[in-house]
C-alpha cells in the first residue's frame, strides 16, 4: 500500500510515523507513506495557500490552486490514482468498516485541511471523499489523518505479527466492544483473574468472553447493537 498526505504541517508527521507499528509496517515493506507540504506549491513570494471567503464571513479558506498543484504532483508517483480523501468534520464518520475498506485498497490519498475548511472546488475537481473522526472541529485535518492511517496499517497483513489481534479486537467482532483481558499476576490487590480463564477449558472461555462481549456493548454503546440489528433487518 501507497498513502500520500498533503498537509500545510509536515512536521506533525515526522514523530508518529516513526514509531511502533507504523515505523515496522513501512520498514518491512508494507506500506509507503510520503508528506508533501502544499504550501511549496504557493506561487506567490509569500507562499500564500488562504483567503479570505466570497459572501463574507469569518476566517480563512483554503485556496484550489496549491492543493490541485500539490495533487498533480503526488498523483503520478504511482500507477494507481487511489481514494482521494479530505479530512473534514463536514464528512462521513470514520469507523472499523471503513478502516477495514481503505485497507484493501492499493492506494490512498489523504488531504488535510486548515483555517475555515476547503475551497468547495477541491472537493468537487478532485472528486474526494470526506471523513471525519466526529461532531467536533479540530484545529486542522493533521491529527484525523494520522488517526486513519494508524487504523488502517495495522490492518495490512503482517503489520501486527499475530494476525489474530485484530479479529478479536473492538469492532471486529459484529461490531462488538471486545471482552475485558487479564495477564499476570493472577491475583491482583485481591481482585483475582476470572477462574473461567484459568479453566483451559476454550470452548467455555469463548463463550464467557463473548457474553462479556455482548454485556459491555450493551452497558457502554448500545447503540452499536441498534446499529446491528438495523442492518440484519434490512
Amino acid at each position: 500500500m501507497r498513502i500520500d498526505i498533503l498537509t500545510l504541517f509536515p512536521e506533525m508527521f515526522e514523530s508518529p510515523l516513526n514509531f511502533s507499528i507504523l515505523k515496522r509496517a513501512q520498514e518491512q515493506g508494507l506500506v509507503a507513506i510520503t508528506v508533501t507540504n502544499i504550501r511549496d506549491f504557493a506561487t506567490d513570494k509569500y507562499r500564500k495557500v488562504d483567503d479570505k471567503p466570497y459572501g463574507g464571513g469569518p476566517g480563512m479558506v483554503m485556496m484550489p490552486g496549491p492543493v490541485f498543484d500539490a495533487f498533480a504532483h503526488v498523483e503520478p508517483l504511482a500507477p494507481q490514482r487511489g481514494r482521494v480523501i479530505l479530512l473534514t468534520p463536514q464528512g462521513r464518520r470514520f469507523d472499523q468498516n471503513q478502516a477495514r475498506a481503505l485497507a484493501a485498497e492499493p492506494r490512498l490519498i489523504l488531504i488535510a485541511g486548515r483555517y475555515e475548511g476547503f475551497d468547495e472546488r477541491i472537493r468537487t475537481g478532485l472528486g474526494a471523499e470526506q471523513l471525519s473522526l466526529g461532531d467536533y472541529v479540530l484545529n486542522g485535518g493533521e491529527l484525523p489523518a494520522l488517526v486513519v492511517i494508524d487504523a488502517v496499517v495495522r490492518l495490512l497483513p503482517g503489520a501486527l505479527g499475530d494476525e489474530e489481534s485484530a479479529k478479536e479486537e473492538s469492532f471486529s467482532d459484529g461490531g462488538l466492544l471486545e471482552y475485558p483481558q487479564y495477564t499476570r499476576p493472577e491475583v491482583f490487590r485481591g481482585w483475582k483473574v476470572p477462574e473461567v480463564l484459568l479453566s483451559g477449558d476454550h470452548g467455555r472461555i469463548a463463550q464467557w468472553r463473548r457474553q462479556q462481549a455482548l454485556e459491555r456493548t450493551k452497558n457502554w454503546r448500545p447503540d452499536l447493537l441498534e446499529a446491528r440489528d438495523h442492518e440484519r433487518e434490512n
